[in-house]
């Protein structure tokens, strides 16, 4: 299924591949793709580092949930919500983030560009972990990709992304999205 170019609706066709990751897991403290952290920590990575992002340069308070550490699946589904929620919101369209790093962009769009995309490459990184389906849209992978391609020195620079991982010049798109981020589409988590 192609995803969808309105951030609602993109949010939506992530979060929820994300949320059936998330609901699959059996053991939270498996090793995943990033090194020192665990399947627990991928949901805690996403849950914890947008609500200080918006609340700052929006003044958007999601809704608390309880801690990843608590209950993962709780913790995701009430920040996932939280998101949507805003994304669903008319109102969203007119606001705007503002921040040092990015300047002033369209909410939605920020939390699109930044946050969505997020979702979509820490599912892989979920379902490595957990044995689960790794499969991602091929279309989102390569826009994303050729989004930041141009980019990668500030990207490197950023300490977000790890080394660039060779993969095969003819890989499928995933598989070059995945080695451009800093994972080994090839390793197994152990």
């Amino acid at each position: 299924m192609a995803l969808s170019e309105h951030p609602a609706q993109r949010h939506r066709q992530v979060s929820g591949a994300f949320t059936d990751r998330v609901r699959g897991v059996r053991a939270w403290d498996v090793p995943a793709p990033v090194p020192g952290w665990t399947a627990r920590d991928v949901v805690r990575h996403l849950v914890e580092w947008l609500p200080p992002f918006l609340a700052g340069g929006a003044g958007v308070r999601l809704p608390a949930g309880p801690s990843v550490d608590d209950d993962p699946v709780a913790a995701w589904q009430v920040h996932c919500e939280g998101v949507q929620a805003l994304l669903d919101d008319p109102a969203t369209a007119g606001r705007l983030l503002t921040d040092r790093h990015v300047g002033e962009l369209p909410l939605d769009r920020a939390i699109d560009q930044f946050y969505t995309s997020d979702v979509f490459m820490h599912t892989w990184d979920l379902a490595r972990a957990t044995g689960q389906d790794e499969r991602l849209d091929q279309d989102f992978c390569a826009q994303l990709l050729a989004g930041m391609e141009p980019m990668e020195e500030l990207i490197r620079s950023s300490g977000q992304y790890g080394p660039r991982v060779p993969v095969k010049e003819d890989a499928d798109p995933q598989t070059r999205l995945l080695g451009f981020i800093g994972r080994d589409p090839a390793a197994r988590v152990s």
